[in-house]
């Protein structure tokens, strides 16, 4: 589900990207502060990014791109009750906007609130009613309601072989927990030199605004690419598939040989510490949630996504980066990660 950098903010495909613009009149800081905001944002530097953006709202303490920014950040250090706060009182203070609607359904959902979820989709929709986001990721929670309908429809009846169907199809949909798309914040514009008394006085006339990001011309060939991403993305949902069945042997699989192991310890190491944790565990369930696809090069992809890990002794949500390459046998495999 697309929701929200974001806890992605992986209810689809990720939080929707908001565009950011600063007011001249406010001054260079306040676009110098809300610039850096979102350059440690991306960087995944959350305390920094936290603070450029506090000394941006203390400028200018009513700016809803501020504030949806600060809620983004919050949302992705998991202070998600201080975060939910925030996009509420956006929705309050400019209820014209679908984008904090859409980012309190990412939460909600990450939460297994997905009856709010709803609700808070709705309320997107009705406010602006062709953005596509917030259509899609209600989709995904319906398919996550349904799901648990059919599950309750089993345990009260263990022969209706029409819900079992029912309930195979629709976790095929789903395919385990509500993946949500946050709300990437987007760096705002560098304002022009040239004549500033003049720009400010046309820019201080406009009232304060989010806009949901447009779309970006389509290439000319955009086919391989988005074959690409799509056969990245399902090598990803394979891996996430294989570590919640708790197949050490699939799931490392998905490795390459030349896979550089996080603290640079041995391969066999690594994979010995990887086999024992996997195995030990009695339930292992992993989300990948808000995935971002970026093609560095034919052969080369970066995927973004928020993963949400539970297993019987441990449950944690977090910002997970993979790097892979294409071998030689045409298979996309692993060859660097990072968390947070």
């Amino acid at each position: 589900m697309q929701i929200p950098a974001a806890p992605r903010a992986t209810l689809t495909r990720g939080l929707v990207s908001l565009c950011l613009y600063a007011l001249f009149s406010a001054g260079v800081a306040y676009a110098d502060d809300m610039q850096d905001a979102n350059k440690f944002l991306r960087a995944g530097q959350h305390p920094q990014a936290l603070a450029s953006v506090n000394k941006a709202l203390a400028a200018k303490p009513r700016d809803p791109q501020a504030r949806f920014l600060k809620a983004v950040i919050l949302t992705e250090q998991g202070n998600t009750k201080e975060a939910i706060g925030l996009f509420t009182k956006l929705t309050q203070d400019f209820p014209e906007l679908p984008e904090p609607y859409n980012n309190l359904a990412v939460i909600y959902a990450g939460q297994g609130q997905y009856e709010k979820a709803r609700a808070a989709l709705e309320q997107s929709i009705r406010t602006h009613p062709s953005y596509a986001t917030a259509y899609e990721n209600l989709g995904d929670v319906y398919a996550k309601l349904a799901s648990q309908a059919y599950d309750k429809a089993l345990q009260l009846d263990k022969t209706n072989t029409g819900a079992q169907n029912k309930l195979s199809l629709v976790r095929e949909i789903a395919r385990g927990p509500v993946p949500v798309a946050a709300v990437a914040a987007k760096e705002p514009a560098k304002e022009p030199a040239k004549e500033p008394a003049k720009e400010a006085a046309k820019e201080a006339a406009k009232p304060p605004v989010v806009v949901a990001q447009k779309s970006a011309p389509a290439p000319e060939k955009p086919a391989p690419a988005a074959d690409a991403r799509a056969e990245v993305l399902k090598t990803v949902n394979a891996w996430a598939q294989a570590w919640s069945k708790r197949d050490a042997e699939a799931y490392l699989s998905h490795y390459g040989k030349d896979f550089k192991t996080p603290n640079g310890e041995s391969r066999a190491d690594w994979e010995k510490s990887r086999r024992s944790r996997i195995t030990g565990a009695k339930l292992i369930t992993v989300g990948v949630n808000a995935p971002k696809v970026t093609m560095n090069s034919a052969n080369q992809a970066t995927v973004n996504f928020r993963q949400a890990y539970r297993s019987d002794s441990f449950k944690a949500t977090g910002s997970k980066t993979l790097v892979l390459e294409k071998a030689a046998d045409g298979r996309w495999q692993i060859q660097q990660e990072k968390s947070g």
